[in-house]
Order: C-alpha cells, then structure tokens, then sequence
C-alpha cells in the first residue's frame, strides 16, 4: 500500500519548522538555516552536490532511508521558491540548481498555473492548484506503486496531519532554539488523529521521532 511520508522534518527544540521573514538570501526565515545543519552535514545530502558527507552515523541511515521507495514528492509553493502571487516569469528554477535531489515527479501546490519544469536527473515539477488530498492522487499514479513525499512547507505537512493524510511521519529535533517562526504541531493533537510514536532515535545533530498512523 502507498504511503505518504515526511522524512526528515527538521524541528527546532522549541517547535518552530522554519523561521519568519522567508527570504531569496534566507530560504528558511530568520535564523532557520541553522535547523538542518545535521542533515547537511550527512554523507547523503553532501552526495547529493558531489561531495563529501562529514557524517556516517545516525543522521546519515535516517537522511538516507527518507529517499527510500519514493516514487513522487508533493510540496508546498513557499518550498519552491520564495516569490509570492503570479509567477514573474518561468526563471526561477527552484533552490537546488541544475540537479534537484528528488529524480521523481515533483508537484508543486500554487494558486497560479505555470507550465511544467523538467531538469536534469529526471526531477520534473509540475504546478498544481488541487486541493492536497487531489494532488496526492495525482501523484500516487505517478508514483507507480512506489509511497510519495510530502516535503514542506509548515502548512502543507499541517495540512497533512489535520485531514489525516500522512501515514509516516519523521522529525528531526534540533537543540536550535529559534523564538518565533512557523510552528509545526501548534494546535495539533496527534493523539487525537491517530498518530502514535514507534522510534525515538538520538542522532549526532538531531533526535529523531518517528510517528505511524494508526489504521
């Protein structure tokens, strides 16, 4: 059965997902670079723009295993790109330079249609402007059988949780105490929506909390 995963959801130890004032210079608010330095220190991520991960431990077997079986990602627009309203133009290409991480479908969650982006090592974003639970049966088909990720934003993976959507969800706590920012599970009782923890795992960087829905 096809499972929609979030894997390696950075967390700051206070709650926060991200800080405030996202930005071209700041992908993930004020302060919120310093929330994945665990991830980005993992031989994995690293691999991923040809170098060479520092990390080999804990951090590394969950940043590797989040890409395992996926066959199609969802995000939100805040994760693409930081522009707001209608596209300006077709040139902003996402974060990840010519090679995005993902060598899957792609479907990018916007209120205004832009046409598909086909980059290098199979990453093809597509925009849509369905509702979530439409969007994720668009990109089970696209999967092939394989589970789909929900990668970001705060709201999306919030809205995920709210309508019961994610079956596996991974947070990475960071020690980082950030303040403000876009809080995660504020007002969420996941309890009360089924979810229960299976793993908890400290990890070099971060501990890491594994939660299943409950069917």
């Amino acid at each position: 059965m096809q499972k929609l995963r979030v894997e390696n959801f950075m967390v700051s130890v206070d709650g926060f997902a991200t800080g405030l004032n996202q930005s071209l210079e700041k992908p993930f608010g004020d302060g919120g670079m310093e929330l994945g330095k665990a991830f980005v220190a993992t031989k994995t991520f690293q691999t991923m723009f040809g170098k060479d991960g520092v990390s080999t431990g804990v951090d590394n077997q969950f940043a590797s295993k989040g890409f395992d079986n996926i066959g199609a990602s969802i995000m939100g627009r805040n994760m693409f790109g930081p522009q707001r309203g209608v596209w300006p133009d077709d040139g902003w290409q996402g974060w990840w330079g010519p090679i995005p991480p993902y060598h899957t479908p792609v479907f990018v969650m916007t209120h205004y249609p832009r046409p598909p982006l086909v980059m290098e090592g199979g990453t093809v974003f597509q925009f849509v402007s369905d509702d979530l639970s439409k969007v994720l049966s668009k990109a089970k088909i696209a999967a092939k059988g394989q589970d789909i990720r929900l990668n970001g934003g705060v709201h999306t993976v919030r809205d995920g949780l709210l309508s019961g959507l994610v079956d596996h969800l991974h947070l990475a706590i960071s020690p980082l105490v950030l303040g403000q920012g876009e809080s995660l599970l504020a007002g969420i009782d996941l309890a009360k929506l089924g979810y229960s923890c299976v793993e908890t795992k400290p990890g070099e960087g971060a501990l890491h909390l594994v939660y299943q829905k409950q069917k």
